[in-house]
């Protein structure tokens, strides 16, 4: 049996801030922590200004928005857009998709083996397919 030392420990939240080259502030230590503390999850950056300040973080939605988008450019998130002006962010950055709960807003992930997408258009000129993104919807 290992010894717990031996074992691979979970990051910390200014580990991953460090690693991913960004300066480890008080708010995106607080918001880093908050984000990866329990396992993969999906909020948005009103959920995560709420639940901060439910635990008495103090800061304002626009930090939250400029630390969530900061964390997305370094690969520390994954943003998935609903519709204009309502995006979520990923903690789980693997290639996957979702299902979307229209009724509720939730987002819930969809293993990437499960969807089969067996042709794309090709990509205009001078571009190239970053990935592709399967959001889909569910009503009841």
């Amino acid at each position: 049996m290992p010894s717990p030392s031996s074992q691979a420990k979970e990051p910390t939240a200014l580990d991953r801030i460090r690693k991913a080259g960004l300066r480890p502030t008080r708010q995106r230590l607080a918001l880093a922590k908050l984000l990866f503390a329990n396992g993969s999850r999906h909020v948005t950056p009103e959920s995560l200004f709420n639940e901060a300040r439910s635990k008495r973080v103090n800061l304002s939605l626009a930090t939250v928005y400029n630390a969530l988008h900061d964390f997305t450019e370094c690969g520390l998130l994954r943003e998935i857009s609903i519709e204009a002006g309502r995006s979520y962010f990923d903690t789980n950055t693997t290639e996957h998709h979702h299902f979307y709960f229209e009724r509720t807003g939730k987002l819930q992930d969809v293993s990437l083996d499960s969807v089969r997408i067996t042709s794309l258009p090709d990509a205009p000129p001078g571009e190239k397919v970053k990935r592709v993104d399967v959001v889909i919807r569910l009503a009841k």
